[in-house]
């Protein structure tokens, strides 16, 4: 009898052995990431909705018992920004029955009237639909003057075609060219000139009040100071930044005139546009001014309100708290209650913006306002505007009983 050869049986057996081996190892190791990755997701990571964003709270791995915000989702440059979220579809307007819209007059109408500002916002060809009509719908309708700057035609906004590059890069010579169409066009329809992005909410009424109180003749502008670069500071451009009249016409008649420009004012595209608006206008002796208010606390901002309002939100090593030009809070005492601006807002969180200033209202919170009573010369004075008011409430015909102006003590109404 032949022998019978077991090498083919062993060796068949083998790669069936090797086959199998490396199957199990790619499931295991497979499922192995899977679990460790889904028990990372589900247990260390929670999900915290804020306006203007969504953060990730982790759990703190010091011996401190307060919890850390150590990443977050919403934007804190302009390239986390490219793709905030817009509205699909058109946002319908809020309707204009409600008691609260129907007034005769408002101190938010008298300082339209008094204080002008021209709002000129940058913007690009990728941007017009996306982000630039939506702050047509919501802020921008409140400026005297409202200007989208960009290097197309775009009759939709309509926009103001700039002879500039887009990007970055560019950015410098696109403001510069930006306020000499505005000086050129506009400078007698505005005392003050806001320059905002397209991802900027402004609440202009707020923006108004502030300036009531400064001088437009005074070589001046304002915004969210920082404090490297220059020596007086410069402000954030993301925030927004206003001029003054002066401020404006010195920058045009001085600032970028080729004869007579000091150095600091560059004339080529290239730097931050927001630094080397500060070097300039600090060579003009334009002053860096102060807005914040009263208790100390800022107006404009330069992220998100989840950014200021929530503790912790941003590690304190972030450059953010390295540049400001004053000490800052976290929390509820961060912002004034007459905060002008917050930069990097989504499209989407502009129009919730919108409804939570302009329509939400708590009930009752203004109801012993209208138990006061109303001189009739101080509302007939008021309605004339022939001077400034200062009333604590709108006064609206339509609260009063038979449309009857009534005497109110006003000085009661603000002391309560």
């Amino acid at each position: 009898m032949l022998p019978i050869s077991t090498k083919g049986i062993s060796n068949a057996h083998s790669s069936r052995f090797s086959r199998s081996f490396i199957l199990t190892l790619a499931v295991g190791m497979t499922f192995g990431f899977s679990f460790a990755y889904l028990l990372l997701s589900v247990v260390t990571w929670e999900k915290v909705d804020l306006l203007g964003g969504t953060s990730y709270l982790i759990s703190s791995q010091s011996s401190s018992s307060s919890p850390s915000y150590f990443m977050h989702d919403d934007p804190h440059s302009y390239q986390e920004a490219e793709n905030l979220i817009a509205p699909r579809f058109p946002v319908p307007g809020h309707i204009t029955e409600e008691d609260d819209h129907k007034r005769d007059f408002t101190v938010a109408d008298e300082l339209y009237k008094s204080v002008r500002v021209l709002c000129w916002v940058m913007t690009n060809p990728k941007n017009h639909e996306s982000k630039a009509r939506h702050i047509k719908a919501t802020w921008g309708k409140r400026c005297n003057k409202l200007l989208f700057m960009s290097s197309t035609n775009d009759p939709r906004l309509p926009t103001v075609k700039l002879d500039v590059e887009e990007g970055r890069d560019h950015l410098w010579a696109k403001t510069r060219s930006a306020f000499q169409y505005v000086y050129k066009n506009h400078f007698d329809e505005a005392d003050w000139f806001m320059k905002a992005d397209d991802d900027t909410y402004v609440v202009v009424e707020n923006l108004r009040y502030f300036l009531s109180t400064q001088n437009s003749s005074d070589p001046i502008y304002f915004g969210c100071k920082f404090k490297p670069y220059v020596n007086q500071g410069y402000m954030s451009g993301g925030a927004g930044y206003v001029l003054s009249k002066v401020a404006l016409e010195r920058f045009i008649d001085k600032g970028i005139d080729p004869a007579v420009h000091p150095k600091q004012c560059k004339l080529s595209d290239d730097g931050a546009e927001d630094v080397e608006m500060g070097k300039c206008l600090e060579a003009l002796n334009v002053t860096a001014g102060d807005s914040r208010d009263k208790l100390g606390r800022g107006r404009f901002f330069p992220f998100v309100p989840s950014h200021h309002l929530i503790p912790g939100h941003v590690d304190k090593n972030f450059w953010y708290w390295k540049y400001i030009y004053y000490e800052s809070e976290e929390g509820m005492n961060c912002c004034s209650d007459t905060a002008i601006s917050f930069h990097y807002i989504s499209s989407d969180t502009m129009y919730v913006i919108e409804y939570l200033l302009y329509h939400l209202r708590p009930y009752g919170l203004y109801e012993k306002a209208k138990q006061k009573t109303i001189q009739d010369s101080t509302i007939y004075k008021a309605a004339d505007l022939s001077s400034p008011i200062s009333l604590p409430f709108a006064v609206s015909s339509s609260r009063i009983p038979n449309n009857k102006p009534q005497a109110v003590n006003t000085s009661q109404a603000i002391s309560n």
